[in-house]
This record gives structure tokens, C-alpha cells and sequence, in this order.
């Protein structure tokens, strides 16, 4: 049975790289078939009569360890210099009010028609549906034009950070006053001081241990971290974010005297390959998840007659503000209306509801309805054309060159030129290697 299991896990995360590999070609988000594949996988036990051990336990812990590893690779692949301020600023803006919109308008509704729990409850259980999932949207972006994958990887990080703190505020406070305002910011504040000391420890340790296992110390002291700061309730994200542009952009800290010392062209070398660790295992945690996530879907949840009217009219709210406020943004909405899935951090924050504040209204069912639906509504917007190329050879022209056909997106000179500007070389005159020139599997 032993080695069985290892042959089906195996083959498994082998479909799971095809489908990353060829979601380029087929647009189709390697979330949607790593679903169908664990779903299928269910059935197939079903069928033969084998007996599965709860695995449920294991989907939390797999989902936060993906969560940290997405969030960290994608910050780590984007460029930081002044000229990217604007596309950080309306990044963040966008995430906020899509939140706060959504989040708060579901919320309501619960609360009316629910008719017994508080709107406090009402919007604890609204908010794992206004958040964005890193975890599908950032590699769903990948056939996007630079300034579009770099607004993503922003928008989806900064709304999973967004969510996690609006919905441990909600949660963990009874009474909502100034107090819990003010312990809220009172935690930034903290998370601010660990990240800048936690991120300093950190590269001194990546430039100085000898050791030949040296990156696994530092992914797990990464983790730690995180979890520390989750127990006391602290914005942990923000941490794992702000370590990941910090130590990706390394090369503009070079000519710090602090950075000088610790030899920055072997340090840079060092981060390439600590990069690239990091790449491979959040392809293995992501994979691992969707597939045990599909595995632990019931068909009578996919297809609860109850709920897929909520769902699709949940559904149809989210791209609709999206699309208003990528126009309020002048933001390219053709490009980028479509890219707004919920997944990981929707299902964890669902399972994170505690019971006593949780709505009838809000079930797994629901939940899972609405994961479905949107990552459908990406894999159909991403079939359309969007401009006169297509295929490979239209991501390769895109992420040196904006698209003239694409008139959002001229409209808003801003966001163009900040997002797809040519990164400007490092004041010190050194030459800067780039190690994200690497390609994307």
C-alpha cells in the first residue's frame, strides 16, 4: 500500500505540473483541473470501495504554509523604485474599497435576512468572500503584460493582508470602539519593528551560514515568524511581504553600507538561488492544496440547488464592482475585470468562523459555489483576445512592451509607465544582476 501511495501522489503532482506548464497555451487556470483532478481522484476511491483516513486537518495547515509561500514568491518578483508609488497606491486603494464594498454590503444582507446574527457576525462571515486569492490570481496572471501581472500580484497580496486583518478585528473583538481601533494600529505598529528586525537577522544569516543546508533554516524561521505573529493576532502578512520586496530588491540596498559589508555580490547570488528554492516550493504546497482540496469536495455541495442562486448572484456583485472600480481607476478593465477568483484564504477564513458566529446562510456549500464560479468566470476571460498577438509570443511582448491596443490602458499614462518603465540601474554604478531573468514554468 506503502508504495502505492507514493506512485498516486506521484503521478498526481506530475498532472499538476503539466497544468501549470500548459496553462499559457490552453488558458485555463491550473486551479480549475487541479480541482477536477483531486474531485476525480474522490470518485475513483468511491468507486473501488478504498477507505481514506480524514484528511480534513490537513487542508488549514496546507493552505497557510501556500499562503506564506505565494505571498513571498510574489513579492519577491516585483521591482521596487519611486516610480512604482502610483501603481502601489492604487493597488492598495483598489483593494481596500473592493473590501470594504463588498464585504460590507454581503454583510448587511446576512444580517437582514439571517435575522438572528448580529451585524458584527454577519460581517465575519461576509468578509472571506471580498478578499482576492493570491494563490490563484498571481499565477493566473501570468499572460498578462507586466504592469497588469505586477498590479495583481500587488492588489491580491495587499486584499489577502486586508482580509486577514478586517477579519481577525471582527472576530477577536466583542465590542467595536476606538480601542480596538487603536490596538489595531498599535499592532501595524509592531509588525513594522519585527519586520525590520526579523528581515535584518534574516539577511545576515543568508550571507554568512557556510553550512551546506542553509535556505531550509531560513523558510522555516520565516514560518515561525508568521505563526508567532498570528497567535498575538498581528498583520503577519504584512510581514511576509515587506521581507519579500526587501530581500528581492537587494540589489537597490547594495549601496548601503550595512549591505556593502555583507559582500552584496555574493549575497545577491545567494538570494537567486533562495528564490528559485522558494519557487519550486510553492509550486508543491499550491498543487498539494488544490488537489487535496478537490479530493475533500462532496458532489452534493457542487451542486446544492439551496445555494448556487446566492453564489451566482455573489458572484455577479464581485466582477461588477471590479469592473466599476477599474474604471473609477482608469485601470485597464478589459485586461484585468476578470482576475478576481476567491480560493485559499476564502476557504481558510470560512473555517476559521467560530461557531457561535457563524450564519445558516454561510455553509461549505456556498463557499465552494463561489471558488467555482469565479475561477470559471477567470478561465473564460482569459480565453478572449486582447489584443492582435496571442499566445506565448503575446506574454513575451507584453512583458517588455505595453500594448497599443489596449486603450484603458493608454488612457492611464501612470499606471503604464510606473508599472513598465525600465528599471533604473543602481546609483552606485555597479552592475546589478538580475536573477529574475529566468523563465516562468
Amino acid at each position: 500500500m506503502t508504495v502505492q501511495l507514493i506512485i498516486t501522489l506521484c503521478v498526481l503532482l506530475l498532472f499538476a505540473y503539466i497544468f501549470d506548464i500548459s496553462a499559457a497555451r490552453t488558458k485555463i487556470p491550473s486551479v480549475v483541473l487541479l480541482l477536477l483532478l483531486g474531485w476525480g481522484v474522490r470518485q475513483g476511491t468511491i468507486l473501488l470501495d478504498l477507505q481514506i483516513p480524514n484528511l480534513m486537518p490537513l487542508l488549514p495547515v496546507l493552505g497557510t504554509m501556500g499562503l506564506i509561500l505565494i505571498v513571498l514568491d510574489g513579492a519577491m518578483e516585483l521591482e521596487v523604485d519611486r516610480s512604482k508609488l502610483p501603481l502601489v497606491g492604487k493597488s492598495f486603494f483598489m483593494a481596500l474599497l473592493s473590501m470594504v464594498i463588498i464585504s460590507g454590503l454581503l454583510g448587511w444582507i446576512i444580517y437582514r435576512i439571517d435575522g438572528i446574527v448580529s451585524f458584527k457576525d454577519a460581517l465575519a462571515n461576509a468578509v472571506p468572500f471580498a478578499v482576492i486569492s493570491s494563490a490563484i490570481a498571481i499565477p493566473s496572471s501570468r499572460n498578462l503584460g507586466a504592469a497588469n501581472r505586477e498590479f495583481v500580484t500587488y492588489e491580491s497580496s495587499f486584499s489577502d493582508i486586508l482580509g486577514v486583518v478586517l477579519f481577525n478585528f471582527i472576530v477577536f473583538n466583542k465590542v467595536i470602539d476606538a480601542g480596538s481601533v487603536i490596538h489595531s494600529l498599535t499592532g501595524f505598529l509592531i509588525i513594522l519593528l519585527v519586520t525590520v528586525v526579523a528581515t535584518a537577522g534574516l539577511v545576515f544569516l543568508l550571507s554568512k551560514i557556510k553550512h551546506h543546508v542553509k535556505f531550509v533554516p531560513i523558510i522555516l524561521m520565516i514560518i515561525l515568524i508568521y505563526a508567532v505573529t498570528e497567535i498575538w493576532h498581528l498583520p503577519a502578512l504584512l510581514f511576509i511581504i515587506l521581507f519579500g520586496l526587501i530581500i528581492g530588491n537587494i540589489n537597490v540596498l547594495r549601496r548601503h553600507r550595512l549591505i556593502r559589508r555583507l559582500q552584496p555580490d555574493a549575497l545577491c547570488a545567494e538570494v537567486k538561488r533562495f528564490h528559485e528554492l522558494i519557487t519550486e516550493f510553492t509550486f508543491l504546497v499550491r498543487a498539494s492544496f488544490f488537489l487535496l482540496f478537490g479530493f475533500l469536495l462532496e458532489t452534493s455541495e457542487l451542486l446544492n440547488s439551496h445555494t448556487i442562486v446566492w453564489a451566482l448572484l455573489i458572484a455577479a456583485g464581485i466582477f461588477l464592482f471590479r469592473y466599476l472600480l477599474l474604471k473609477i481607476f482608469r485601470l485597464p478593465a478589459r485586461e484585468l475585470w476578470f482576475i478576481a477568483p476567491r480560493g485559499l484564504i476564502t476557504i481558510l477564513l470560512f473555517l476559521s468562523i467560530p461557531m457561535e458566529q457563524s450564519s445558516a446562510l454561510v455553509n461549505k456549500s456556498l463557499m465552494v459555489q463561489v471558488v467555482i464560479i469565479s475561477a470559471l468566470v477567470m478561465m473564460g476571460g482569459s480565453l478572449f483576445p486582447k489584443g492582435k498577438k496571442s499566445g506565448s509570443s503575446q506574454a513575451e511582448a507584453e512583458a517588455d512592451a505595453p500594448d497599443s491596443d489596449e486603450p484603458e490602458q493608454a488612457g492611464s499614462a501612470e499606471f503604464g509607465q510606473a508599472a513598465t518603465g525600465p528599471a533604473e540601474p543602481s546609483s552606485s554604478g555597479e552592475a546589478n544582476p538580475d536573477y529574475r531573468a529566468r523563465p516562468n514554468l
